[in-house]
């Protein structure tokens, strides 16, 4: 590989942290490749002389504010127009960084205008904190510095050392994908493990590349984002379940308006499942019920327990979920398996209820757009013939879109 192109954008706060970056840039140049520094910082003149200084081009400006939390945001914006100029005329193949709390906010929020597969590496005071906020939807690679970065020493020059090292060589790795083939995004979620591995099996029979996404909130809006980029062809949602734990503040909570909202620009086919609706997954075990979930169906998972919903919030899932897909009625199909949507949602188990079941179909009946074709199914979400009809529909979907592709 040819080394002379790869640039690596070392992103910062220079003015507070100007001799970590400092060397992280000598490191990365002393590995063969090339540095190009972004000076980030918010509080006065960088400890060197950047490539790019943000913080004077914003101070020599009026528009630059006194108030410390809207000069972060101006320097956020800023920065991240010009990462992401760079990167798209080709300028820079990676990007690492070193902070405390706000420097790890701002250089962050800066790094996720990349997209998936630019090494992004952030040296952090804070990673052994809940980052779920910080990393979000993208593959930032958050590294502990254990001490606090106080200038380079013994630990820290450790530290930052394998972090240019890190930075370098993921910028350089070789891999690349086979003969592309359509790829399909599959929802999927621990209920319904088995249901996923059948539909995965199906689809790539099919000629399709799956790419899975876990339904964790995290997961069903990275699968949304990458969508909106045009990473794939149609999508399985096999598993919804979030939408449940959105209601009830479940394990699974943290969706935003954009799941299950067409990308917009983009027509994708999706064929939507209710995977998991059935249930609301809370954190406690049989030794701990909360007091209000006592008299309700639990299926004891680990630490976490699922409840069934009620009748009331099950017909108000099939009101959110219906708002959602009216939106884009001619990409959309759903497909209902009645003999139950979880492992604990079948015939014997701790939370069938077929009653449910048809409260959902009859509210998702009447608030559908007639467009969007509602299928009914007698097979279990878990079943082999329930997977093989669901790639069967989503194939005829896919084949008889007409719209352009598009690859990222």
């Amino acid at each position: 590989m040819n080394t002379e192109k790869i640039t690596i954008a070392v992103l910062g706060t220079f003015d507070s942290k100007g001799e970590e970056h400092l060397f992280l840039k000598n490191r990365i140049e002393a590995i063969g490749l090339k540095a190009l520094t972004i000076n980030v910082g918010t509080k006065g003149r960088p400890l060197f002389e950047p490539d790019f200084d943000i913080h004077s081009e914003l101070f020599n400006k009026a528009e630059t504010s006194g108030s410390r939390d809207e000069a972060i945001a101006l320097v956020i914006s800023r920065a991240g127009e010009l990462v992401e100029r760079l990167f798209g005329k080709g300028l820079i193949s990676g990007i690492v960084s070193a902070g405390g709390g706000t420097g790890t906010h701002i250089c962050t929020s800066i790094m996720k205008v990349l997209p998936l597969g630019i090494p992004k590496i952030m040296v952090s005071t804070v990673a052994s904190r809940d980052m779920s906020s910080v990393v979000g939807t993208k593959d930032v690679t958050m590294m502990h510095s254990v001490v606090d970065l106080l200038g380079v020493n013994s630990v820290t020059g450790a530290v930052l050392d394998k972090a240019a090292e890190a930075v370098c060589a993921m910028a350089r790795a070789k891999w690349r994908p086979g003969s592309p083939r359509k790829r399909i995004a599959l929802t999927m979620f621990g209920f319904i493990t088995e249901g996923a591995e059948h539909a995965r099996a199906e689809l790539e029979a099919l000629g399709y590349e799956v790419i899975a996404f876990h339904a964790n909130g995290t997961g069903g809006m990275a699968m949304e984002e990458l969508a909106s980029e045009g990473l794939f062809d149609g999508i399985l949602d096999l598993a919804t379940h979030e939408f449940a734990d959105e209601l009830k503040a479940g394990y699974c909570k943290g969706i935003g308006p954009k799941r299950l909202a067409p990308p917009e620009g983009r027509r994708i086919p999706r064929l939507v499942v209710p995977g998991g609706l059935d249930c609301a997954v809370l954190e406690f075990t049989r030794d701990n019920i909360p007091e209000v979930y006592k008299e309700r169906p639990i299926f004891f998972y680990d630490f976490r327990s699922a409840i069934r919903l009620s009748a009331d919030e099950t017909r108000q899932i099939a009101l959110i979920v219906a708002e959602r897909l009216n939106l884009a009625p001619r990409d959309t199909r759903v497909l209902v398996p009645l003999r139950g949507w979880s492992e604990a949602d079948r015939k014997g188990g701790p939370l069938f209820d077929q009653v449910l079941t048809q409260a959902f179909l009859e509210t998702l009946r009447e608030r559908l757009y007639k467009k969007i074709v509602i299928s009914e199914a007698d097979y279990h979400i878990n079943d082999p013939a329930f997977a093989e009809l669901a790639a069967r529909h989503l194939h005829e979907m896919v084949c008889s879109n007409r719209m352009p592709e598009h690859r990222p």
